[in-house]
């Protein structure tokens, strides 16, 4: 009863505004809209406040997260943005320059604090299995929908990995790693390297057809360069980690899975190929340029969530560890304790 109550609840909190979007797209399309100042302060003032604050007041109660008013504006924005004419945006326009960003940087802010305040928390009550990024992830989806939630989540690991985390790991007796041997670390350098190279060269080439062009690729080869630094140093700061119950396979912040114990067959110290057709991954981004020392045969199929929360199933999986006899022995020690 109280599921189906709260199922309605939620239909009327999506339901109202959407129906309220679709009353304002009718205005725009009908002959009553005259393209008035007056109108498009109007329609504008629906689209931006009127429609957010009524979702904001049916959900108030509810277990929706609040700061979903931001993506229903964001609605509101994008329906302006493509319905009104043009010369009919100037509050569009100016709340794009003015609005949007404090609420982008304040958004950023928030999530950065609560993460900051957890992992805080976390080490108050010693906690050792505390994670930024895996904290990082739930804060994220406390406050977001969930697709939003993980590009933010992505978008904020790779600025603090590449740039704010530089303290030096001092890895525990249930952590291992994964990157010191495995020369991970190099294949990435080398394709930062690369694009740099090729960045130089496109952006020479380019600025004799258009200087814009060249800096919009030179921009974006930048911005690539910086996110792939960020997954190299996720490496280090993201081990293979054993708890009591569980085994969480980390490859950065490009690939995770959580494997109860009770749910491996067993392990193998092996480099042979793996058979994707038989659902055998490698916990590996970089595929056959990286090697694997040590394979994991599961009882049931588990999902891989890679970059950006794409999710895909294995049931079979080859990883590196720098250290695969100790990890082996830690790790059945730990599935006969279990």
């Amino acid at each position: 009863m109280l599921k189906h109550i709260n199922l309605n609840r939620n239909l009327l909190a999506f339901g109202i505004p959407l129906s309220l979007f679709g009353i304002l797209f009718l205005l725009i399309k009908s002959t009553l809209f005259s393209g008035s100042s007056a109108l498009d302060f109007a329609i504008s003032a629906d689209l931006l406040i009127t429609v957010p604050v009524v979702y904001f007041l049916l959900i108030r109660k509810t277990s929706i997260p609040k700061t979903t008013v931001v993506p229903m504006m964001i609605l509101g924005l994008l329906i302006g943005s493509f319905l009104l004419p043009v010369e009919n945006q100037t509050y569009i326009a100016l709340f794009k320059i003015w609005v949007l960003p404090v609420i982008e940087l304040s958004i950023f802010a928030f999530i950065i604090i609560k993460v900051r305040s957890t992992i805080k928390r976390f080490k108050r009550l010693k906690d050792s299995s505390h994670d930024f990024f895996t904290t990082l992830n739930s804060t994220c989806r406390e406050i977001l929908p969930a697709p939003v939630a993980t590009l933010m989540a992505s978008e904020i690991a790779v600025v603090y990995y590449g740039f704010l985390n530089w303290k030096k790991r001092t890895y525990q007796e249930n952590e291992f790693t994964y990157h010191k041997n495995s020369g991970a670390p190099g294949l990435f350098g080398g394709i930062i390297l690369v694009i740099g190279i090729e960045t130089f060269v496109l952006h020479n080439l380019l600025a004799d057809w258009s200087v814009i062009a060249a800096w919009i690729l030179s921009i974006l080869s930048i911005y690539t360069a910086f996110q792939i630094l960020g997954f190299a140093r996720a490496l280090a700061a993201r081990p293979i980690t054993l708890d009591e119950k569980n085994l969480f396979l980390r490859y950065g912040i490009m690939n995770d899975a959580t494997i109860p114990f009770n749910d491996i067959k067993n392990i193998e110290i092996s480099g042979r190929d793996l058979d994707k057709e038989k659902f055998e991954k490698k916990l590996s981004l970089l595929g056959e340029l990286e090697s694997h020392n040590v394979i994991l045969h599961l009882k049931n199929e588990h999902q891989l969530v890679g970059l950006y929360g794409i999710k895909s199933k294995f049931k079979t999986v080859g990883l590196y560890i720098d250290k695969p006899q100790e990890f082996r022995e830690k790790l059945e020690a730990y599935m006969i304790a279990d």
